[in-house]
């Protein structure tokens, strides 16, 4: 194995759980989550030469994740659409846990979900604990609209029903 190799196995293996995250956020299918995974891990390999260490390379993964994230979903919009689990009489709700906390999470998750693609990344960034200096960075606006959008995110989740 080569040191570039060795390097970016390494820096996947430091950094998969954030990856593997973030793009739970774009699917709730374990099959494309999986995609998602591969297609960033490629992006990032075919981008790793030109890394130039000007952003931090946390900073620099996050943007390449959320833009597959991003890319993959545009082009999903033009593929054929499976049908959802309700349709064949299967709730998701009874597929999770009646353990009250759970149904909190799942219903959290089910409304990120719906937030429209830059919201669903501001969001996990501010989950992961990400300033919002570091977000502005990631998503290419300043901290201050970062901070806005958050308000503005959290109010569309309070507002959602649990439809």
């Amino acid at each position: 194995m080569s040191d570039k190799e060795k390097s970016f196995t390494s820096l996947v293996r430091l950094h998969e759980q954030t990856i593997y995250s973030l793009c739970l956020m774009y699917s709730s299918d374990s099959q494309e989550v999986e995609d998602l995974v591969q297609q960033t891990l490629i992006n990032l390999w075919a981008g790793f030469d030109k890394f130039e260490g000007r952003s931090d390379i946390k900073t620099w993964i996050w943007r390449v994740a959320i833009n597959t994230c991003i890319s993959e979903q545009r082009k999903e919009k033009h593929r054929v659409m499976t049908s959802p689990l309700e349709s064949i009489g299967i709730s998701v709700n009874e597929l999770v846990s009646e353990n009250s906390k759970e149904k909190q999470i799942s219903m959290l998750y089910d409304r990120i979900h719906r937030l429209g693609i830059y919201d669903r990344a501001i969001v996990l960034l501010w989950l992961e604990n990400q300033t919002y200096e570091e977000i502005g960075k990631i998503m290419g606006m300043t901290p201050q609209n970062v901070g806005m959008r958050l308000m503005r995110i959290r109010e569309k989740l309070m507002n959602m029903s649990n439809d």
